[in-house]
């Protein structure tokens, strides 16, 4: 059995875990009775840990929100995840917390070891972020959004869509994804029976939380970058290519839907956010393609061939 002091450490860090605990989970995972498992809540109740506590056999324990922040146990692995994420928040897609995130980092790597130190310095001295030209979104909407995956309860929002519409959703949320430029939801929508992606800029959580869910299975590996895909993107096309599925896939994102009509013909379907850059993805497939439309699509391809011929005409001339 661990000592008194280490218990607490490895209960604290159980509880940090996940919502919700049943005593008998924490007594087995400590490897001690129920009853020393009551007296250490009330252990960490004495140092400030709000830990509340449902009566009953399907109650349990979770760590809370206090009056005060409490000491967070963090292991070497988190801590240094903690301030890279500080450091690249400071600059990021997360409205308003600049600041904040500054002054948690420098009280984050006053405690750091020095080997640790050396391996955040590093990842920051040898990484040099893009710009990333996207929307920003509430970092309470992000916490909102991650709570309710985690504590798998129905999230409730108003959604404005594209063409500027609103809309009320109400999701199983399944993660958020960051692409670099915007954030994503992933979830199973109730009322179109299946999954979705929402751009989180667009998305406003309505109170209270819904109902708690059963996680299904997880969605197929490649519904993530196809649902982030086709949420970039206004312009959409079906261009037959004549050149092998298996060569054209090698060439494109996973995100790309590459379908093979023979040995030696696939059709991709493509999709961005302009026709422009729609144009040039098709011309990047670097093989004889065919495609009918939309409009927008083939003026694109128009104005490009005319600079590139006008261009070759220049330079011959």
């Amino acid at each position: 059995m661990l000592e008194t002091s280490a218990r607490l450490l490895r209960l604290l860090s159980l509880l940090q875990t996940r919502a919700d605990w049943t005593g008998a989970e924490l007594a087995e995972r400590l490897q001690v009775s129920p009853r020393t498992v009551r007296y250490d809540i009330g252990k960490l109740r004495d140092l400030g840990y709000p830990v509340h506590a449902v009566p009953g056999v399907a109650g349990g324990y979770r760590l809370g929100a206090g009056a005060a922040l409490p000491p967070l146990l963090l292991d070497d692995e988190e801590a240094v995840a903690v301030a890279v994420s500080l450091r690249t928040a400071a600059g990021g897609t997360v409205t308003g917390i600049e600041e904040t995130c500054v002054r948690a980092l420098a009280k984050l790597e006053q405690v750091l070891p020095s080997r640790l130190r050396r391996r955040v310095a590093a990842l920051h001295g040898y990484t040099t972020p893009l710009a990333h030209g996207g929307p920003t979104v509430a970092a309470d909407t992000l916490a909102t959004i991650a709570a309710a995956c985690r504590d798998r309860r129905r999230l409730r929002f108003g959604y404005r869509r594209h063409d500027g519409t609103e809309t009320v959703r109400e999701v199983e949320p399944y993660r958020l994804v960051h692409t670099g430029r915007r954030w994503y939801l992933v979830g199973w929508d109730a009322s179109r029976d299946g999954w979705r992606t929402f751009r989180v800029d667009r998305l406003t959580p309505r109170t209270p939380d819904g109902p708690r869910f059963t996680p299904r299975e997880d969605p197929p590996a490649d519904l993530v970058p196809r649902g982030v895909d086709a949420a970039l993107a206004h312009h959409r096309a079906r261009v037959t290519v004549h050149a092998p599925a298996g060569e054209i896939s090698e060439h494109v994102p996973a995100s790309v839907l590459v379908e093979p009509v023979d040995a030696g013909t696939c059709v991709v379907h493509a999709s961005a956010d302009t026709p422009y850059r729609l144009a040039m993805h098709v011309l990047m497939l670097d093989a004889a393609f065919e495609v009918g439309g939309p409009p927008e699509l083939l003026d694109a391809l128009d104005r490009i061939a005319g600079r590139v011929a006008a261009g070759v005409s220049s330079r011959r001339a």
